[in-house]
């Protein structure tokens, strides 16, 4: 009952919609699930369960969505993976995250260290609006660009991938997660296909442009980054990782100019 009304939200309202709604029903809804079976390392809540999530049957999966902080198995990986692996939490930094996140943004900024700007096409929560093929911001301007599930939606990546590359200083880096289909050697992708519906079946979203397979190391490095593949799950103990319900399979991309 629950996923199937999570699914069908996530397919009838726009996204700065959902941003504005989750904002009131998450406070509700974590109050019913209070346990101590999984905790989400970027809010600190301790549940009996996450909530499901997923736009389709094929990508709905149980135990994914934090009701506190809405962090996904994603966002809870890339939150351990930066404190562990980088000193983004201790080092004065200028910070770009572009499609900010609801479970990190109201953290970053509360960071001491960081000069944080969010950025968004259309988000309400983004300080300034623009299309990532497009930035508006001169070269080597930032330590960090944060990026994560956007290129699967635009139409010219490569683009998006130099542009991000552009305004990052020497030796800053960025984190540019996509969804991935790990069993594919190559990213598929048709710029004919149109239709919503075989959009959703070949990339999983009607919204996505293509499905990035193993190869999108090499896109990246086109673009200019110097990439290191990470399986960060895999390095955490299994008790840990089943505790914040981590993608086990997910690789983790650290890109560096």
């Amino acid at each position: 009952m629950i996923k199937s009304l999570i699914r069908l939200l996530l397919q009838i309202f726009p996204r700065p919609v959902l941003i504005r709604m989750s904002l009131f029903i998450n406070r509700i809804v974590a109050v019913f699930l209070i346990g101590n079976k999984v905790e989400c390392p970027v809010c600190g809540g301790k549940f009996r369960k996450f909530l499901p999530y997923g736009y389709t049957k094929a990508t709905g999966r149980d135990n994914a969505l934090c009701p506190k902080c809405l962090s996904l198995e994603r966002h809870r990986l890339m939150w351990l993976y930066l404190q562990a692996k980088t000193d983004f939490f201790t080092k004065e930094l200028k910070v770009l995250h572009i499609a900010p996140e609801q479970c990190f943004y109201k953290r970053f900024r509360k960071l001491s260290n960081l000069d944080y700007t969010t950025a968004d096409l259309e988000s309400p929560i983004a300080d300034v609006h623009f299309d990532v093929q497009e930035i508006p911001f001169p070269e080597a301007t930032y330590d960090v660009v944060i990026c994560n599930h956007v290129l699967e939606h635009v139409t010219y990546d490569a683009k998006a991938m130099h542009e991000i590359y552009r305004v990052l200083k020497p030796s800053g880096f960025a984190i540019l997660q996509v969804p991935m289909d790990f069993e594919n050697p190559k990213t598929m992708e048709d710029p004919s296909v149109t239709d919503p519906k075989e959009r959703e079946r070949l990339y999983r979203q009607k919204d996505h442009v293509r499905l990035y397979g193993l190869d999108y190391a090499d896109r990246l490095k086109s673009a200019g980054f110097k990439v290191l593949e990470s399986k960060y799950a895999k390095e955490l103990n299994a008790e840990m990782a089943k505790k914040y319900a981590l993608p086990m399979n997910e690789i983790f991309y650290f890109n560096q100019k």
